[in-house]
C-alpha cells in the first residue's frame, strides 16, 4: 500500500511539467485574440517555459542532495502555483510570460527530485519497477492535457487552464506533506560547492562520448517536442479540427511512448543494446519517411496524418533508454549530474524548436514532416558516432577532483 501511494504521489509530480506544457495549448488561438497580438508571439509563452524548465533541470539535484528532498519539492510546488495564478490573471502578454518562466523554473523539481527519492529508498528491480510505474502515469499527462484544455478553453476560457493548474499544485502540496517522506538523512546531504559544481559540469559537457549520447537522445525526441509545440496549429489549422479535438494527434503520440516503453522493457533481457537501438532508429526513419511521402502527396487527414507519428514516438521509446543508460553509465561517479545534463540538453532542444523552427515550420503538414525527418537524421547521426566512439574511448571518465 505504502509503495503504491509513493508511486501515485512521484508519478503526480513527474507530470506536472508535461501537464503544464500541454494543458493549454487548444488555447493559442484565444489568448492571442484576447491580448491582439500574433501566433508567434503567443508561442513564445511555451518556449520561455521549456527554457526555464531546462535550466532548473541542472540544479534541482544538488539542490536536493544539500537541503533534502522535501523542502525542495515543496518550495517548488508553492511558486509553481503561484505562478499559476499570476498566469490566469496576467494583464498582459509580457506578464503571462512572466508567469509561464516562474512555472517554467518550478515545474520540473518533482521529475528531478522524485528520481533521487526513488534511489534514496530502493535499489535493483523495485527500483526499475517502480521508475516503469511512475513513467507510466508519467505518459499519460500529455494524452489528457490537451484535451482537458480544450474543454475547458471552449466553456470557461483560456484563464481556467492556469486555474486548473493552481488547483493542481495546491493539491500535490497536500500530498506532500501527507504522504511523501524525506529519504535523504541529514547526514548523508552535501554542502553546496558552486565552483566544484560548475567544474564537475563543465567536465560532462566537455567529454565527447557522453554528450554524443546525450544529443542522439536529444535530436530522437525532437520530431516529438516539434508536434507538441505546433499542436494547435496541426490541428486546427491543418487537420481543420475543433479545439477539443486534440486527442487525435495526442493519443497516437502518447500511445506509441506507452507501448514501445513497455516492449523495450521486455526486450531489454533478450536483445543486446546495440540491436535495440538499431531496431528503434530503424523505426523512426521509417516513420519520418512515410510521413513525408504521405504529406507530399496527399492532404493531411485524419487518422493517415497521425498514423507514422504513432510509430516514430515507438521508436523513440526503444531507443532513450539505451541512450540514457549507456551514455549516463560513462560517468559512474556522477550520475545525478549526468541525468540533470541530459535532462536539460533535451530541454533546451525542445525549447529551440518550439521558439524557433516550430514557428517556421507550423503552417503546413509537409514542413512539419521535412522537419522531422532532419530530427530523426540528427538523432541517427550522433547515435552511430555515440556507439563508435566506444571502440575508442570504452572506459568511462573518472569525476574530477
Amino acid at each position: 500500500m505504502q509503495a503504491l501511494v509513493l508511486t501515485l504521489v512521484l508519478g503526480g509530480l513527474a507530470m506536472l511539467g508535461p501537464f503544464a506544457t500541454d494543458t493549454y495549448l487548444p488555447s493559442f488561438p484565444s489568448i492571442a485574440a484576447h491580448y491582439g497580438v500574433g501566433d508567434v508571439a503567443v508561442q513564445q509563452t511555451l518556449s520561455i517555459y521549456l527554457f526555464g524548465y531546462a535550466v532548473m533541470n541542472l540544479f534541482y539535484g544538488p539542490l536536493s542532495d544539500a537541503l533534502g528532498r522535501r523542502p525542495v519539492i515543496l518550495a517548488s510546488l508553492l511558486l509553481f502555483t503561484l505562478a499559476s495564478v499570476g498566469a490566469s490573471l496576467a494583464p498582459s502578454l509580457n506578464w503571462l510570460l512572466v508567469f509561464r518562466l516562474l512555472q517554467g523554473i518550478s515545474a520540473g523539481a518533482g521529475m528531478v527530485v522524485g528520481q533521487a527519492i526513488v534511489r534514496d529508498l530502493l535499489h535493483g528491480a523495485p527500483a526499475q519497477r517502480m521508475m516503469s510505474h511512475i513513467m507510466m502515469v508519467f505518459g499519460v499527462a500529455p494524452a489528457i492535457a490537451p484535451i482537458i484544455g480544450g474543454h475547458l478553453n471552449v466553456y470557461l476560457g483560456w484563464q481556467a487552464n492556469f486555474a486548473l493548474l493552481c488547483v493542481i499544485g495546491l493539491l500535490l502540496i497536500g500530498l506532500t506533506l501527507l504522504w511523501l517522506p524525506e529519504s535523504l538523512p541529514r547526514s548523508e546531504r552535501h554542502t553546496l560547492h558552486p565552483t566544484r559544481l560548475l567544474h564537475s559540469y563543465r567536465h560532462a559537457l566537455t567529454f565527447r562520448p557522453y554528450m554524443l549520447g546525450v544529443l542522439s537522445a536529444g535530436f530522437a525526441f525532437s520530431g516529438f517536442a516539434l508536434y507538441i509545440s505546433s499542436a494547435a496549429h496541426f490541428v486546427m489549422d491543418v487537420l481543420h479540427l475543433p479545439e477539443t479535438a486534440f486527442g487525435w494527434l495526442f493519443v497516437p503520440m502518447i500511445g506509441g511512448m506507452v507501448v514501445g516503453s513497455g516492449l523495450g522493457g521486455r526486450l531489454a533481457h533478450r536483445l543486446p543494446p546495440h540491436t535495440l537501438l538499431a531496431l528503434g532508429m530503424g523505426l523512426m526513419a521509417l516513420a519520418a519517411l512515410v510521413n513525408l511521402g504521405y504529406c507530399a502527396l496527399y492532404p493531411a487527414t485524419v487518422p493517415w496524418a497521425v498514423l507514422p507519428i504513432f510509430v516514430y514516438t515507438f521508436g523513440v521509446a526503444l531507443v532513450m533508454p539505451v541512450l540514457s543508460v549507456t551514455a549516463q553509465g560513462l560517468l559512474p561517479t556522477m550520475r545525478g549530474l549526468a541525468a540533470s545534463v541530459q535532462n536539460f540538453v533535451q530541454m533546451l532542444i525542445f525549447a529551440l524548436i518550439s521558439g524557433f523552427v516550430a514557428p517556421v515550420l507550423f503552417g503546413s503538414a509537409l514542413h512539419l514532416a521535412a522537419g522531422l525527418v532532419v530530427g530523426v537524421v540528427l538523432s541517427v547521426g550522433f547515435g552511430w558516432a555515440f556507439f563508435a566512439s566506444q571502440t575508442t574511448a570504452p572506459q568511462p571518465w573518472p569525476a574530477p577532483d
